[in-house]
């Protein structure tokens, strides 16, 4: 039970985008899927995971477009925000999303990171408000781990 309106938001703004979280995919490798330091959460990577645990993969501005890696950037973010409910127990505990690192499976010529990993960035700020407004970079690599389209990683504060 949330006990009260401020810790309640971030699950009623969920329910009216018509979001249930996931349970969180578990870590591909040797690592943990977040760590705690001090009142800071630290997000490991997280990809376009669907509950089903299909992968979203494939080369961006080659296989992919833009638009449906902003989808894909999307599904990560639920499964960020998945962690995040786990790891605090109450999304409502949130102060700020910090920073955000979105990384990009782009084909050479592709320069649209910043529209991509949007599709996480208006899904946190949708739910926690200013609170969600975050420092971010957004950049392409060759490939990433199962060839997958995305993979991002956040910094929260919290209390």
């Amino acid at each position: 039970m949330h006990t009260n309106n401020r810790q309640s938001m971030p699950y009623q703004r969920l329910a009216e985008m018509g979001i249930v979280l996931p349970v969180s995919p578990a870590p591909v490798a040797n690592f943990s899927s977040h760590v705690i330091s001090g009142n800071l959460l630290f997000l490991s990577g997280q990809g376009p995971v669907g509950a089903d645990n299909s992968k979203q993969r494939g080369k961006v501005g080659r296989d992919i477009s833009a638009e449906d890696a902003y989808q894909h950037a999307r599904l990560t973010g639920i499964n960020l925000l998945a962690v995040m409910h786990e790891a605090l127990g109450d999304l409502g505990r949130v102060r700020q999303v910090v920073k955000l690192l979105g990384m990009v499976n782009a084909d050479n010529e592709f320069s649209d990171h910043p529209k991509v990993i949007n599709g996480c960035s208006d899904l946190l700020v949708g739910v926690f408000g200013k609170q969600g407004i975050h420092a971010r970079s957004a950049v392409g690599f060759s490939s990433l781990p199962d060839q997958i389209t995305v993979e991002i990683e956040a910094i929260v504060e919290f209390e």
